[in-house]
């Protein structure tokens, strides 16, 4: 019951609170809504309106893959009996609770919305999470999360050549998650992933597909 609670809890923070992020992913970033239209800088310098509307759907797309990682890490540490992979899932979903609030409070620095359907994101991963936990067992499990994380590691690096070349602010968000993702793929292989069949594979990168197009938009 304590572990229900603790995932309900999750959801509710998730989806209905600002998160405050325990790292700064970049110290010398700043607000473009503190720019004046006449201001010049070299660090921080303005974006057409364009620059900035790509820039708010691709941080949208990836504010969505945060809901959706909170939603998994949740529902496989639900899942299981094992306490140290209850512990990674935990660590984890730190790291990505902090690109949860990063990736949000760039969304509003960008004069832009998060997605209008995190919430059927949420239940989504959630429910893909617990099933792939409860029936493929630990192994499967962490095989899941280390080709999540791949995934999400390539599609990162596909934004850092599709933002506009001036928004350096987005860029560190972005890299800084890209080494996350990556760092967490890792220790899944290490922790004893099992690599998952080709077929599986297609199919989370055809969700995934259908999740980021339909996010940039909506």
């Amino acid at each position: 019951m304590d572990y229900l609670l603790i995932s309900i809890d999750n959801a509710l923070k998730t989806l209905l609170t600002k998160p405050i992020a325990i790292r700064r992913v970049h110290e010398n970033s700043a607000p473009i809504s503190n720019k004046s239209s006449s201001e010049t800088d070299p660090l921080h310098p303005q974006l057409s309106k364009d620059e900035q509307s790509l820039s708010g759907a691709l941080m949208r797309v990836n504010h969505v893959g945060e809901i959706c990682a909170q939603a998994l890490y949740a529902s496989q540490s639900l899942a299981t009996q094992n306490k140290s992979l209850k512990t990674y899932f935990k660590d984890a979903s730190i790291d990505e609770f902090d690109h949860l609030a990063w990736t949000g409070e760039r969304i509003e620095e960008l004069g832009t919305h998060k997605s209008y359907l995190n919430p059927l994101w949420y239940a989504g991963a959630f429910g893909i999470g617990y099933l792939v936990a409860k029936i493929g067992g630990e192994q499967i499990s962490l095989g899941f999360v280390a080709e999540t994380e791949r995934q999400v590691s390539e599609h990162l690096g596909s934004h850092l050549q599709k933002l506009p070349p001036s928004d350096f602010a987005s860029k560190d968000i972005v890299k800084q998650m890209k080494l996350d993702e990556e760092a967490h793929a890792k220790k899944a292989v290490s922790s004893g992933a099992k690599e998952l069949p080709p077929p599986v594979k297609q199919l989370m990168r055809a969700a995934a597909k259908l999740m980021t197009t339909t996010a940039h938009y909506i």
